[in-house]
């Protein structure tokens, strides 16, 4: 039976696919406050630039392409049971070639009901005002936004409970309730940590590895570790 290796990835995983963060210093959209386009409160007040800020994201997403540590994740499950946890809302995982994939913040390339939060289509275009789900209500990104639960959370948990090995990509695991995952996992799991300016010293967790590298050639390394 493959050992499971579970990987928690963030922003930094995409960085070398061209994606921008909201962190990065020039930003998705310099001015713009978070909370004005990624929350509920934000959509109430002013829909169309909520709607035209993800459009112009999903408009970046199709013109980009998975980078070689996405590609390197699916060489992994060669070996391992591999379960991939994600704070991005990207499909470059997908678009790589990994079998198992949780979205803890949603999906870019997905719409879905503001009346039924369970009605969620695939969607390539943009979304504009008077796009309606079978109720009849307007459809929105099919993201977590900023003061809405996190649906998927506890499935996550469940995953890392399990891990028997632990790897951290592109995250500063600061903010939660993502960063909590790290605490489920066995104290004696080995944790891998890469990323090229890690939040975290090599003593704050039992068995950790820290490789301070980008995605890319961050991954090449783990997966020397990995299968030695």
């Amino acid at each position: 039976m493959k050992k499971k290796l579970v990987i928690l990835t963030g922003a930094g995983m995409s960085a070398e696919s061209g994606i921008n963060t909201f962190r990065d210093a020039d930003g998705l959209w310099e001015g713009h406050d978070i909370y004005e386009v990624a929350s509920p409160i934000g959509f109430r007040n002013n829909p169309e630039l909520v709607l035209d800020f993800y459009n112009q994201r999903r408009s970046q997403l199709l013109k980009v392409s998975p980078n070689k540590g996405h590609k390197n994740l699916v060489l992994l499950e060669e070996v391992f049971d591999v379960q991939i946890i994600t704070q991005n809302v990207d499909d470059l995982h997908e678009r790589a070639g990994s079998s198992n994939i949780t979205h803890l913040h949603g999906e870019l390339r997905k719409v879905r009901s503001t009346r039924d939060q369970n009605l969620v289509y695939d969607w390539d275009k943009d979304i504009v005002l008077g796009d309606l789900c079978e109720k009849n209500s307007q459809l929105r990104p099919h993201i977590v936004w900023f003061g809405e639960d996190v649906p998927l959370l506890e499935n996550a948990v469940e995953i890392t409970m399990k891990a028997d090995v632990l790897v951290v990509i592109g995250t500063s695991m600061q903010v939660y309730p993502a960063a909590s995952l790290i605490e489920y996992v066995n104290p004696t799991t080995p944790i891998f940590f890469i990323d090229p300016k890690p939040a975290i010293t090599k003593n704050a967790f039992n068995n950790l590895t820290i490789i301070e590298d980008v995605a890319s050639s961050g991954t090449d390394r783990l997966i020397e570790l990995l299968t030695k």
